[in-house]
């Protein structure tokens, strides 16, 4: 049955309320602006500095129940409402996240008056239960996989993955593969879904261990026309999370592209869609191409990812939701065909090589020099930036670790690939780990870059096992690495040179022993320590590196002949901040030079004491909320064992016991939020020679958590 779009509203949006925050609150606003239309943010405290509260004409600040945390402002659809009226908006944008799927919101906006900027509030409650969207989708023509209940489950439907019924972006979900597994996987998925979307409802489909997650763009109006803007491919993904996502999708066989659009536009009309939505689908992975698609999902709101279909179409997609929320028909003649490639990669503050654990802290520096645009549809090829942080904002654990979205535009994919690569590995990106290094290495990898050629090559799995483990090397390799420290001596050197007092006649850098050479270490993140030698003759620096030799030096910058070939490095210092590894508390350093970015940290040649630490604490290594403890005080517990959980940057983890012993001390308690480094429990080893070794960095112990256990794969 087709279902009739609600009527227009009485008249246009003059004042919009973005019930939202960071990049995609500045991304809202920026349309805005250029469309003539007022707009209002809302933050929690604390975020009074926040950019899109500065670039909105006013901003209200939302309260935070009592004992919840910052994310839970932006929770209640009361309060959005209520400053909706307050600050005299006419309408409201959800952007995505948070309530921007919640029926609930959209009723208490339309029934304030308001204009809700999005689909009608039946249309979510219909796709937001994943096990009613797959009804309606069914009934509406479009193909669907089988929706079970955990308790149906046989050994003939293995493997198999729980789904939470609400909600989205990885949380509540764990793949089965064994019947012994399921109800404590299905329990966890249960626990999570609860925490997350308040709805600890489950179900269970086949799970496809490599297939393409292939999804079309849908903008509907009040009129009944109905647009299939094209597709999108977001198969590499970490724990059923998008990490790289394109338009078009590559290597898609023109009779699959043509089902996928008929699908998505069958499914809009069968629920009177209004506005931009995302029709999500899985294209399986066969041995010789790809197999028959499957409905996952719609998503009622706007996608993270709508950047590249914006580059490809010419259209900006938050205008022409502004657009038809105002009854405003779309154009005569059908959509406009896709021109070009666009490739988009989601800049993370995590690390890879430590199960994508969030990486907090100060961030430096935050610069992608390639960018030509931001938060606006590109004109034509170049790069554009659509960000949620600055220089010098801190990163914490409140909300989602995404720091930016990084897309390409150009005339073809090749073209796309090769100037997305170069911007992210161009980027400065200081003080806080991300997942740059990876981006960089899969988008150049050549089972990525021959996908349009070789579509099997690009999956779900993509990002998993060994290449995981070889793209989630550091660009900079060891060698690098060693020059870096060189040049970040040599430029700490010659700052050295133009400051501090002296007596007089003593020219700067002057030793009593000429022969001795000058001596420099550091730490890399993980730890390693580099140390470097050079003597200072007339002038000129003398590196005890073979094939190396000094061209320039400044305080910001070294320029170095590396077996003759010249190589530049520039080199950022900061003041120190906390503490580092083995007892250095230097400031940090970082190098940038084409052969790949270098962290490192100034060891203290006279480091002071550090304080004693137990050695059976077990500290947490970020900030976070523990969300649940799973022993008690006096327990025995084996190695492996899960201690507690946390939930940090909308991630579980798992602190568990790295050996054997018993439980001496709990000091914290489900719902208490902590701080990185707090003890979370104490034990007492079996063996006493058996607990953890000595952390590299004492703010960052990876010897005892874990992520939440997601296969790598995708819903299906």
């Amino acid at each position: 049955m087709t279902h009739t779009p609600p009527a227009a509203p009485a008249g246009p949006v003059t004042t919009l309320l973005v019930a939202n925050r960071g990049e995609i609150a500045r991304r809202i606003i920026r349309t805005c602006r250029t469309l003539g239309v007022a707009t209002v943010a809302v933050h929690a405290p604390g975020e009074e500095d926040a950019a899109h509260v500065r670039e909105a004409d006013t901003a209200l600040r939302l309260a935070v129940p009592e004992g919840r945390g910052p994310v839970d402002a932006y929770l209640d659809p009361h309060a959005l409402v209520a400053a909706a009226r307050a600050s005299g908006a006419d309408a409201v944008h959800p952007g995505y996240g948070f309530l921007s799927e919640n029926a609930a919101f959209a009723r208490a906006v339309t029934g304030a008056g308001l204009t809700w900027v999005g689909p009608s509030a039946e249309a979510v409650e219909q796709m937001g239960s994943k096990t009613l969207a797959k009804k309606v989708a069914r009934d509406a023509g479009v193909p669907v996989a089988d929706a079970l209940d955990p308790a149906d489950v046989r050994a003939e439907h293995l493997p198999v993955l729980v789904k939470a019924v609400s909600g989205g972006g990885g949380r509540g979900m764990r793949v089965i593969r064994d019947l012994a597994g399921l109800a404590a996987g299905a329990e966890a998925a249960r626990t999570e879904a609860a925490s997350a979307f308040g709805d600890p409802s489950v179900f269970c489909e086949p799970y496809v261990e490599r297939g393409r997650h292939v999804e079309v763009q849908v903008l509907a109006d009040r009129h009944g026309t109905v647009w299939a803007l094209g597709e999108r491919d977001c198969s590499a993904q970490r724990r059923h999370q998008k990490v790289l996502e394109e338009a078009p999708a590559p290597g898609l066989p023109e009779r699959i592209r043509q089902r996928l659009h008929r699908a998505a536009r069958d499914l809009a009309s069968a629920i009177g869609y209004t506005g931009a939505g995302t029709a999500e689908f899985l294209v399986p992975v066969t041995g010789d191409g790809l197999g028959e698609p499957v409905f996952l999902e719609m998503n009622t709101r706007l996608q993270v990812e709508h950047p590249v279909t914006e580059c490809v179409t010419g259209l900006d997609l938050v205008e022409w939701q502004l657009r038809i929320a105002e009854g405003e028909p779309l154009p005569a003649g059908g959509p406009p065909a896709p021109r070009g490639h666009a490739v988009e990669a989601r800049l993370y503050a995590e690390d890879p090589r430590e199960d994508w654990r969030p990486r907090t802290g100060l961030l430096h520096t935050f610069d992608v020099p390639a960018a030509t645009a931001s938060f606006t549809p590109l004109t034509g090829p170049g790069v554009r930036l659509d960000h949620g942080v600055r220089t010098g904002d801190t990163v914490g654990t409140d909300f989602d670790p995404m720091l930016a979205k990084v897309i390409a535009y150009g005339r073809d994919r090749r073209d796309a690939l090769r100037r997305l690569s170069a911007a992210l590995a161009g980027a400065r990106l200081h003080g806080v780990g991300t997942n740059r290094d990876l981006l960089v290495r899969a988008l150049r990898h050549p089972d990525f870059a021959r996908a349009h050629h070789r579509p099997e090559g690009l999956h779900t799995g993509f990002l998993t096992g060994d290449r995981l483990t070889e793209l989630a090397r550091p660009l900079a390799d060891g060698a690098t690495e060693r020059l870096a420290a060189l040049a970040a001596s040599l430029a700490s050197f010659e700052a050295s040179r133009g400051g501090g007092a002296l007596p007089a006649g003593i020219p700067a850098g002057w030793r009593n022993l000429p022969s001795a050479p000058h001596l420099r270490r550091h730490t890399t993140p993980d730890g390693r320590e580099i140390t470097t030698a050079f003597r200072s003759v007339r002038g000129a620096h003398l590196p005890e590196q073979e094939g190396v030799r000094v061209l320039s030096a400044t305080p910001d910058r070294a320029v170095l002949e590396v077996d003759g070939l010249r190589r530049a490095f520039d080199v950022y210092r900061t003041a120190p901040d906390r503490r580092g590894p083995q007892g250095a508390d230097g400031p940090e350093v970082f190098v940038e030079s084409a052969l790949g970015p270098v962290a490192l940290r100034v060891i203290d040649p006279l480091p002071e004491p550090e304080a004693t630490v137990d050695p059976g604490a077990l500290p947490a290594p970020m900030p976070g909320t523990v969300t649940a403890v799973d022993v008690a005080a006096g327990e025995e517990v084996r190695e492996g064992q899960t201690l507690l959980r946390m939930e940090a940057m909308k991630m579980e983890h798992r602190i568990t016991a790295p050996a054997a012993g018993t439980v001496r001390e709990l000091p914290v308690a489900a719902g208490e939020r902590v701080p990185a480094g707090a003890p979370l429990a104490v034990l007492d080893y079996t063996d006493p020679d058996s607990g953890p070794a000595p952390a590299a960095d004492s703010g960052s112990d990876g010897h005892h958590a874990e992520a939440a256990p997601h296969d790598e794969g995708l819903e299906q």
